[in-house]
């Protein structure tokens, strides 16, 4: 009993520790100027796929506010200098504008 207990609460431990990164991330973007639409689709998919300090640094790309569309929104994620960001950045914002993400 006390076993199960246990490991539900390392499985709830687990997922709140995704959903705060994913939760700032969509915030992060939608402040960007990404439609919130497009934002959560995105932030779920590279929630998934970029390290918790990736995606600190993309959710808090200071540059990045009032982006007026996508590429220019790419513009500055490339600056950051991070390929595995940025191609991640691209194929989410690819995928969710087209609604297959």
């Amino acid at each position: 009993m006390v076993a199960r207990l246990l490991v539900a609460g390392a499985a709830l431990v687990s997922l709140a520790g995704c959903a705060v990164p994913e939760a700032r991330l969509r915030t992060g973007l939608t402040n960007a100027g990404l439609p919130e639409p497009l934002s959560a689709c995105m932030a779920e998919r590279m929630a998934d796929r970029l390290s918790l300090k990736q995606l600190m640094r993309i959710a808090d790309l200071p540059k990045a506010r009032g982006s007026e569309s996508i590429d220019q929104f790419l513009h500055r994620v490339r600056a950051l200098g991070d390929a595995e960001i940025l191609g991640v950045t691209s194929s989410s914002a690819a995928l969710c504008a087209t609604g297959l993400g």
